[in-house]
């Protein structure tokens, strides 16, 4: 009997992806919410699915692209993919939550989920293979200096805590900076232990070490998710999984993503090495920073415990990251490995560039909203005036309609024709808008809306730049 099986990679088609994303994406557990937050279900997330079926995730975005609407869907969709590995429990108890306990955790959801998972990592971190390039012959000894290199690195602060010192209500922003941290902080670690299962020596019980640290060793109160939420109550802030799913950027879940991605898929084993290394090793000087801020904006009333704790123990992890598992490693698998090493810490150094911008455009979008608001005026006349032709979107929406939050892939006009509208920009940042009024949604700028009226009548004016209409 002859058996000639044909060998074919796993791959969707446009079609078959959009319609496998869109099946995802239609369990109940992520339809829009009537609600901007989430109360205390850690299963429910907006995955907007009466928009998945226009977008096309078979393309790699750009770099220039990694902020449009299609990241933010593809990262909502990844962290809900990757979280369906873990385990989340309700703070309160179940009492209904228990349904959507067994859907998120259904093998019909996780394996749509896996469907769709290696096209929408090709989409969304295809362009660190434009951004990263690894050349040269790398030895072992090459490899150590160049990583050491990074600790004599004399780091500024970023552009987020700039934007947070500078901005025009700094505990807001403190705040959203904040809920930014949440998917990674709050299942801290989860990602790396992906890592130490399996059996390949003393590097695993290694990095172990590091997991249990994590894990503040067995004592709950000392765990590092645990130090987190102590942060979060301090400032106001609630601690439910995902309260605050809404008002994460999706370059925020691109950074939390790449270690799920990283330890999801054990070919890059290799990257998250480098990868951990980068982010240990700057997280020593990043948190003596936030810890510094978050007591300048809060006062003594902020628990910066999660922060003053890295200070310490990340010294620790980042010599533990080079000395007893990179070297180690390449020692067991050859100077082979070491390209990859070096690829995932300038990813991650990428990543983490385009989420501190990202972030910091968003702060200024946030403070502006007088000034958006204002801009309608001339915006709105340039448009009268046929300046530009903008496509226009005319909608009627009934009291309490809440448009979850999304952006747009270039600058658009909000116009008011009658009701009334609450216009949000993120974290407690909002704008009344009436018959007549209206803002500019600037390109790539989380928000979304409710309306506060009988009925609102408004139009959605996609205007490209909306500097053209002003000249």
């Amino acid at each position: 009997m002859n058996f000639s099986p044909v060998y074919q990679p796993f791959e969707l088609s446009a079609e078959q992806l959009r319609e496998a994303a869109l099946h995802f994406a239609s369990n109940p557990l992520y339809l829009d919410n009537e609600e901007w937050e989430n109360d205390d279900n850690p299963y429910r997330r907006q995955l907007r699915p009466q928009v998945l079926q226009h977008l096309d995730f078979t393309k790699k975005l750009s770099r220039s692209e990694i902020l449009n609407y299609e990241s933010l869907a593809a990262q909502r969709l990844l962290t809900t993919i990757y979280e369906s590995d873990l385990m989340f429990l309700p703070q309160s108890g179940f009492g209904e939550k228990y349904e959507d306990f067994k859907r998120f955790y259904s093998s019909t959801n996780r394996a749509l989920g896996e469907m769709i998972r290696p096209a929408l990592e090709r989409h969304s971190f295809g362009f660190l293979d434009d951004e990263v390039e690894v050349t040269g012959k790398w030895t072992r000894a090459s490899l150590e200096a160049f990583l050491r290199d990074l600790e004599n690195e004399q780091p500024q602060p970023s552009l987020a805590e700039t934007a947070i010192e500078k901005s025009s209500d700094p505990a807001r922003a403190a705040r959203m900076w904040l809920i930014q941290f949440i998917p990674d902080f709050m299942s801290e670690a989860s990602p790396m232990i992906r890592n130490v299962m399996g059996h390949y020596g003393p590097v695993q019980s290694d990095w172990f070490k590091v997991i249990i640290d994590e894990y503040g060793y067995g004592v709950h109160d000392t765990k590092h998710s645990t130090l987190f939420e102590n942060t979060l109550s301090s400032v106001g802030l609630r601690t439910d999984l995902h309260h605050y799913w809404q008002y994460y950027l999706s370059s925020s879940m691109l950074l939390s993503n790449y270690f799920h991605y990283l330890g999801k898929n054990h070919e890059l084993l290799f990257r998250y090495l480098g990868a951990l290394y980068y982010t240990e090793t700057t997280l020593v000087d990043f948190c003596r920073r936030a810890a510094n801020l978050l007591t300048s904006v809060f006062g003594e009333e902020a628990d910066v415990t999660y922060f003053t704790e890295h200070v310490h123990i990340d010294t620790h992890h980042g010599r533990m990251a080079l000395e007893k598992l990179i070297l180690p490693i390449v020692d067991a698998c050859g100077e082979a490995v070491i390209p990859e090493i070096v690829r995932g810490f300038e990813e991650f150094k990428v990543l983490a560039q385009v989420n501190d911008e990202d972030f910091a455009a968003q702060i200024e979008w946030m403070d502006g909203g007088p000034t958006n608001k204002a801009l309608h005026e001339p915006v709105w006349e340039g448009i009268q005036q046929g300046r530009v032709t903008a496509p226009i979107a005319d909608l009627i929406e009934p009291r309490g309609e809440l448009s979850n939050t999304h952006c747009h892939n270039g600058d658009e006009l909000c116009h008011i024709v009658s009701g009334t509208m609450k216009f949000v920009a993120g974290f407690n940042s909002h704008q009344i808008l009436e018959a007549g009024q209206g803002t500019v949604i600037r390109k790539n700028r989380l928000h979304g809306a409710i309306i506060e009226s009988e009925e609102c009548v408004y139009q959605i004016h996609s205007v490209g730049d909306y500097r053209a209409c002003l000249s």
